[in-house]
């Protein structure tokens, strides 16, 4: 049974590309108002996750549930609805490259709400405030770094105030620096709008300083899952290798080979906190350096 405080619960989820398995058998609960990081080498998965609990691709087996809504086999009109509760950042932003940041910002707003265009005005100047992009608002996309555009895109992502935010490998194109401001500017919204934030990346440091809980995908399935203090002290080789950032054990260069290491899945109704086998700061608010 999915546990009674999880906003999003993945049971048994299995997802297939031809004869290839992306996902087998995946399940885990995503606790309510902290933030979630499913991590793993690339191509095992990750992005697909977020593709299947959002509902823009249908597993062939299990269920997942969001804030206790079924998203899987009921009428489109009925995931378009679910939808609204989630909020999107891409990997590079996925702004409209002939708006301003102000009208990218502001879309959502027009296109799903009857609100008028001064209380739009309010709502976009109190997110870009929060991201720090008010001195930036009139610029298209193509005029500032891309530090400025994840921000704008985060600042999209919260204009409607959704329950749960998904950030797909927010820090891809970072500079580690920007990265550790990124994670911090995370960490603030976060706290102040008390959402559910998803990220799905393969960057240890940036979920060490960003995550309440933590998973890893490994060769289709989901090899553990739990507490960040959980999975550090965890004793399974492919969370201690993967973590550590070795070059020795289970995971070899081609994660999706063959090895002599089985893979053990985490049991179907594993609750949150079980695995199986800091923020940083600049002078001021340091979002000026994430440009």
């Amino acid at each position: 049974m999915p546990d009674a405080d999880a906003i999003i619960s993945i049971r048994g989820v299995t997802k297939s590309f031809g004869s290839h398995t992306v996902l087998r058998d995946v399940s885990f609960d995503v606790p309510r108002g902290k933030t979630t990081a499913i991590m793993g080498p690339s191509g095992t998965g990750k992005s697909v996750m977020l593709k299947v609990i959002i509902g823009l691709l249908r597993p062939e087996t299990g269920q997942i549930t969001v804030d206790g809504e079924p998203i899987v086999g009921v009428r489109e009109r009925d995931v378009f609805r679910i939808r609204r509760k989630f909020g999107v950042l891409f990997q590079d932003g996925a702004l409209f490259g002939s708006m301003s940041l102000y009208d990218n910002i502001a879309f959502p707003l027009r296109e799903h709400t009857n609100k008028t265009e001064r209380e739009i005005r309010g709502i976009v100047l109190t997110k870009a405030e929060l991201v720090g992009l008010v001195d930036h608002l009139a610029k298209l996309p193509g005029e500032v770094s891309g530090g400025m555009r994840k921000r704008a895109g985060l600042a999209r992502a919260l204009v409607l105030d959704p329950k749960i935010i998904l950030f797909d490998e927010p820090d891809s194109g970072l500079d580690p620096v920007r990265v550790a401001y990124l994670d911090d500017l995370v960490n603030t919204a976060q706290h102040e709008t008390g959402a559910t934030f998803f990220i799905i990346t393969h960057n240890i440091q940036s979920v060490m300083r960003t995550a309440d809980y933590m998973g890893l995908l490994f060769r289709s399935r989901l090899v553990a899952f739990g507490s960040k203090a959980d999975m550090t002290s965890s004793s399974q080789a492919i969370v201690q290798q993967f973590l550590a950032g070795r070059a020795e054990g289970p995971i070899g260069m081609d994660e999706m080979a063959e090895s002599d290491t089985p893979v053990t899945p985490l049991a179907p109704g594993v609750p949150v906190g079980a695995t199986v086998g800091g923020s940083v700061s600049g002078d001021g608010t340091g979002l000026d350096s994430l440009d």
